[in-house]
């Protein structure tokens, strides 16, 4: 830097200009001052790195997927990556070194849409195979039940991991719990009932079909025991256990064993926003959050009221924990998504079944609507073709009043 100054100096004097008039001359006293505060600026040193990683495998993922051995981090951030004698060189008085001994090191994964295992703690179908093994989890159930229990299971399991491609019905349930009622929990859309838990909520051949969901029949036009996604209203379920932080600790710890740093949660509570802001400040989180809200509101006053008793603001937080929006759905899952034209077959409905619109038109414009009005973002499940168009109608009208 010293011989940049120079340089420039040498620049000055060979115009005589700027040191022969009273105006060249503050010219060049100013060209002085920004020639030494560069240099100045430049030989600054830089912060010690907090930690430095060393005698590792370090895939960069560059554009020609270097591999390095070694990483300095300053401030959260990476700030030089290379060798490790290159690396060391920048270590300060209060730099933890770490030693990888070989192991890889790879850039963090995110996981943009991570819905938890939900559902009961009563049956874990994780690990079923078949329609069999489904049976056998809630046979061993029954036998440690009193009466009065509800058999919940979890909701971490999909019929495509069973080897018969298909969901256990009511009468499948019914081999195993004629008397005590059964509630398989499937994802987020659906649950299956036996003829117990049927009887228990007095759901019949006759009840409605509820607005924005559905009470599924078989072939012959009898009860299969499926409820899907409103119609699940219909099982009034008791409360399930509540989310602690010893569990969202164990789940991230998981996470991180897989290589992820950061993930959103498409759709929580306020309860675990505030369980998240704790293990924050009690340094307990080794993964970064985003999180999107939901509310059970389906009007414009609703939301407003339900935002307004949270307290809580759009995008508030940090890089650690932060409110990425609120989310919204109008429609089912994949299997009663909202479309134009019906489905072929599913549920025994021969052709009529266009989906499950779960909110229309009307109500879910004036939400976004309103959410947008209070510098809320937007996030909605739709899996139709007719959802889609329901929200890209919304979000234009939205964008009318307000960029979204």
């Amino acid at each position: 830097m010293l011989k940049v100054f120079l340089r420039v100096l040498r620049v000055l004097r060979s115009t005589s200009y700027f040191f022969t008039s009273a105006k060249g001359l503050r010219y060049s006293c100013l060209a002085i001052v920004v020639a030494l505060t560069v240099c100045s600026a430049a030989q600054s040193p830089a912060p010690a790195p907090d930690t430095i990683l060393v005698n590792g495998h370090v895939i960069t993922v560059d554009s020609k997927f270097s591999i390095a051995q070694a990483i300095a981090i300053t401030g959260g951030r990476f700030t030089a990556v290379g060798a490790d004698a290159a690396i060391k060189k920048f270590a300060g008085p209060k730099t933890t070194t770490i030693d990888l001994h070989g192991q890889t090191v790879i850039p963090g994964l995110a996981d943009g849409h991570l819905h938890d295992a939900g559902g009961g703690p009563d049956v874990d179908l994780s690990r079923a195979r078949s329609i069999a093994d489904v049976l056998a989890a809630i046979g061993t159930r029954i036998e440690q039940s009193r009466p009065g229990d509800i058999i919940i299971s979890n909701s971490d399991w999909h019929e495509a991991q069973l080897k018969e491609h298909r969901l256990p019905y009511r009468k499948d349930l019914d081999t195993v719990s004629p008397d005590t009622p059964v509630v398989l929990v499937r994802g987020g859309h659906e649950y299956i009932l036996n003829s117990a838990a049927l009887r228990k909520w007095n759901i019949t051949i006759d009840t409605p079909q509820p607005p924005g969901g559905r009470i599924t029949r078989d072939a012959n036009g009898e009860l299969n025991g499926e409820l899907v996604d409103r119609a699940k209203s219909l099982a009034q379920l008791p409360p399930l256990p509540k989310v602690t932080i010893e569990a969202l600790q164990a789940q991230h710890r998981k996470l991180n064993a897989a290589g992820l740093t950061s993930i959103r949660y498409p759709g929580q509570s306020v309860e675990q926003y505030r369980l998240l802001q704790e293990m924050q400040q009690r340094g307990l989180l080794t993964i970064r959050v985003s999180q999107l809200l939901r509310f059970p509101a389906d009007s414009a006053d609703a939301m407003r009221s339900a935002i307004a008793a949270s307290g809580i603001k759009p995008d508030e937080g940090d890089e650690w924990v932060r409110i990425g929006g609120m989310k919204l759905g109008v429609d089912g899952g994949f299997e009663g998504g909202w479309m134009r034209e019906p489905y072929a077959e599913p549920w025994g409905e021969r052709g009529t079944f266009r989906g499950v619109n779960t909110m229309r038109q009307a109500a879910y414009t004036d939400v976004v609507k309103e959410l947008n009005r209070l510098g809320w973002r937007v996030a909605t499940h739709a899996v139709g073709d007719a959802a889609i168009d329901e929200v890209l109608a919304a979000y234009e009208a939205a964008n009318a009043e307000r960029s979204i």
